[in-house]
């Protein structure tokens, strides 16, 4: 994929010498920072997320005791926990199976016996792929699948911005993403790879003038959904990485960033803080604006931060062969020379709000931090978040739609390593999970399979694998342009991932796998569920 984006990108460096400087609703601008203070230590989730919990845990709890009492009247509706959705990596192939798995889950959408969980949830977190989804469902006001798939992404998908020939047939987008990123440089800010990608995703993802171009993920905060408190609470991660050190690619130990409509931060120990997200840009030393009572807006973009989670031209930083010719040699001119628009490297670049703030060790003496794609840890599903004591989930819905074979297919590695992970940071609430001989030897990765069942000091993880039921959805990960039967076909597919093959007894055991941990009582047929679906 960054390949073929680099063919984009020096074509925008041809055209930018004469492109005007004009102003762009995709630069931040400047603002009088709040009353509130602008960076918190990680002790707990904030208090705007707390409260939007306060509201959403009772709207989300009647839902899924509707749900339960649809699957099986005997269920009790008396005592029900926090359920999670995660979405994977995967770029259009992770998108649009995590789609099917929430059409299938949305009882405004579908009628299946799985119909009405998604009412049900409180959490949803994606990452790169996942994190375009994610960020295309809440920044559009959570509309169904059914119309995105109809009115944006069927005809997005189908002409690409991401491939050149569709660019140059339109031209008044190529013109307005000069703009954008023009402008953002003139507002004082080097724009980097990010940037656009970032907005030529924009315009497959997102319904708003010119690409959504003025969405703003804090601005996911006044949508009417939102505000109701109809929706689960969304988060993005996107990875750390210490280019300071010559480093270019992360560790598999390396920082896990969190991106909400609130916050922007981590709970790992070497940050251990967070900052508002409306005011992400601003220059900030000790949690303070450098210079009193000036902050930035803006720079909070959706478009750049959905970019950011699926930031993979940092792989191009080290590993670039020295006898490069064509495209890759015109790549390394391209991130190298002077222009007038300058890209300073291939990371997402932001203004450290924990500048010289003393519980961000790791982190403190960097003026910048470098942020690259969530799932090049090798934990492609978006869980550290979740694990938080803090949030006190009981159950995470996990769709991993990982390229793990050379079919493009999950094999529960990307899943066994945030087990590994979590017991180093101390997270106990992650469940045992089995390495990748054990996944693949009892086909745990072409079926749903529960971890954690019988431990209820754990949190549920009910794995839901991308397999090819009724479409090859082991597409490459680089492709960017799907046919409209292409597009139906893969989403289709995610309904089968999310009912195992339209099982008609699956959402029964899914239901079982919900509310184990409750303590009430389960209808007999839960444990034949558990003796098949339950690793442990």
């Amino acid at each position: 994929m960054y390949l073929t984006f680099s063919l984009l990108l020096i074509s925008f460096l041809d055209f930018i010498s004469s492109a005007p400087v004009v102003t762009s609703g995709y630069a931040p601008v400047p603002a009088v920072c709040p009353s509130t203070p602008l960076v918190r230590t990680a002790t707990g989730i904030s208090s705007s997320e707390s409260a939007y919990l306060a509201s959403r845990l009772p709207i989300a709890s009647a839902a899924l005791g509707k749900w339960l009492q649809k699957v099986n009247p005997s269920f009790s509706t008396s005592n029900l926990p926090v359920v999670a959705l995660t979405t994977s990596g995967g770029g259009l192939r992770s998108l649009l199976t995590g789609a099917g798995v929430v059409q299938a889950f949305d009882s405004r959408d579908t009628d299946l016996g799985t119909s009405g969980l998604y009412q049900g949830l409180t959490y949803q977190a994606g990452l790169s792929g996942g994190g375009w989804f994610l960020s295309s469902l809440a920044g559009n006001n959570y509309p169904t699948i059914s119309s995105l798939e109809a009115n944006l992404w069927t005809p997005a998908f189908a002409d690409s911005f991401l491939v050149p020939a569709n660019l140059a047939a339109a031209p008044a987008v190529y013109e307005q993403v000069v703009v954008d990123i023009l402008a953002k440089q003139a507002a004082g800010y080097s724009p980097t790879i990010v940037d656009p990608y970032g907005r030529l995703l924009s315009y497959q993802l997102l319904y708003g003038p010119d690409g959504g171009v003025t969405d703003q993920l804090a601005s996911i905060t006044g949508l009417s959904n939102f505000t109701s408190h109809n929706v689960p609470f969304p988060i993005i991660t996107a990875l750390n990485v210490e280019t300071s050190t010559g480093v270019c690619l992360p560790p598999n130990n390396t920082v896990i960033y969190e991106f909400s409509p609130y916050e922007f931060g981590s709970f790992d120990s070497g940050v251990n803080a967070f900052t508002q997200t409306q005011y992400l840009g601003s220059i900030l030393s000790n949690g303070a604006p450098v210079i009193p009572g000036h902050c930035e807006t803006n720079f909070d973009n959706l478009g750049f931060i959905l970019g950011t989670s699926s930031d993979v031209f940092n792989a191009l930083c080290t590993a670039f062969p020295a006898d490069a010719t064509g495209i890759l040699a015109n790549f390394s001119a391209l991130i190298n020379e002077t222009h007038a628009l300058t890209f300073m490297d291939e990371f997402a670049i932001y203004p450290n709000p924990f500048y010289n703030y003393p519980h961000s060790s790791l982190v403190s003496s960097q003026k910048n931090l470098t942020l690259v794609d969530g799932g090049e840890s090798n934990q492609n599903n978006p869980l550290f978040p979740l694990l938080q004591p803090s949030r006190n989930i009981n159950v995470i819905l996990v769709n991993d739609n990982s390229a793990d074979t050379s079919a493009n297919f999950p094999d529960g590695s990307e899943l066994y390593q945030t087990y590994m992970q979590a017991q180093l940071a101390g997270l106990t609430k992650m469940p045992t999970v089995p390495p990748t001989s054990v996944f693949l030897a009892n086909g745990y990765n072409i079926r749903p399979t529960f971890f954690g069942c019988n431990d209820n000091t754990k949190i549920t993880i009910v794995y839901l694998p991308n397999h090819n039921y009724t479409f090859p959805s082991g597409e490459s990960t680089e492709k960017v342009q799907y046919s409209p039967s292409e597009t139906q076909g893969m989403i289709k597919n995610g309904q089968q991932v999310a009912t195992y093959g339209m099982n008609g007894s699956f959402a029964e055991c899914l239901a079982c796998a919900v509310v184990k941990k409750t303590g009430d009582t389960l209808p007999s047929g839960c444990q034949a569920c558990f003796t098949t679906f339950c690793y442990d």
